[in-house]
């Protein structure tokens, strides 16, 4: 097995993902929680987390380069950089860590000010994607508990918009009064309820609803309830979204189900779409990142 040179980390929510690297290859992966969301993650529970596991394989001889993506910088808009602008720019924000073994560098997010919007760790996978497919003008999607719209030229995120769909989605599935209400999954149901979304956004609180409502009267829950749930919150997610897709080529960049999901109701639109891994595109991102790191010394020795 070949010897890691450096550690690829994102942060999404609580979730922290690790990957050993060995030039662009990953080695080991490790994934655990940071035991909270993303703003209460420091460098020094990140740093912790790498080393806890990872543990025998990082080695004593030797610093070996941490690039990280998705954590909040501590001192609000000094951790992000304006659109429009490439995806990486030509700097990472070192970080201090107690352990020699690890020298800590953060890829800084991206902000826009009007309409006010951030991304943390987006902008990771978006390099990635550009790093894939060089010169590629057109909208990306990037669904997850955070859905970003994002458009890209000459290189640049030109604007984006965020959706909190995917969080809406889990707390109405686990802890709303929908959580018997839904279960399921039917493509037909997912496609009805996408186009109803879409047609009538503003009664998408009144729809959901009624998702309930036929369960409590027909004493079962409804078949393919979660897929017309899903299919309800990413129609008037699209709705709003449509001065992004309209006329424009999409790549959807997520979890492969969810990604599916967000390209069945783009072809319904007859939007030109492909799909593509997030994690794939995340290690391209990261190893991009990490061109950007000049070679650090030996544990131990002069800074």
């Amino acid at each position: 097995m070949n010897k890691p040179d450096w550690i690829g980390a994102e942060i999404d929510e609580a979730r922290l993902r690790i990957w050993a690297m060995a030039g662009p290859t990953p080695v080991h992966a490790a994934e655990t929680t940071l035991g909270g969301a993303t703003p209460a993650a420091t460098a020094s529970t990140l740093g912790q987390a790498v080393i806890e596991a990872l543990g025998t394989r990082l080695p004593g001889d030797r610093t070996l380069p941490v690039v990280a993506c998705g954590l909040a910088p501590a001192r609000g808009a000094a951790g992000f950089r304006p659109v429009p602008c490439t995806p990486l720019g030509d700097t990472l924000r070192p970080a201090p860590l107690r352990d020699l073994r690890l020298s800590l560098h953060l890829v800084p997010g991206l902000s826009q000010a009007q309409p006010t919007d951030a991304m943390l760790g987006a902008e990771t996978r978006i390099a990635g994607f550009l790093a894939r497919n060089p010169g590629w003008d057109g909208v990306l999607c990037l669904p997850g508990a955070q859905s970003r719209w994002v458009h890209l030229s000459a290189g640049e995120v030109v604007s984006f918009q965020t959706f909190l769909t995917g969080a809406l989605t889990a707390l109405l599935e686990g802890h709303s009064i929908l959580r018997d209400s839904v279960s399921g999954w039917e493509d037909a149901a997912f496609v009805d309820g996408v186009r109803a979304g879409m047609e009538r956004p503003e009664r998408l609180a009144a729809r959901l609803f009624t998702l309930h409502a036929e369960a409590l009267i027909q004493g079962q829950p409804p078949a393919g309830g979660r897929a017309r749930l899903s299919g309800l919150l990413i129609g008037a997610e699209l709705a709003a979204a449509k001065p992004y897709w309209l006329g424009q080529r999409v790549a959807v960049l997520g979890a492969p189900s969810l990604a599916e999901q967000y390209a069945r109701a783009l072809a319904d639109l007859a939007v030109p779409t492909s799909t593509c891994d997030d994690t794939e595109m995340t290690l391209a991102g990261l190893a991009r990142a990490r061109a950007l790191i000049a070679p650090g010394p030996a544990p131990g020795t002069a800074h």
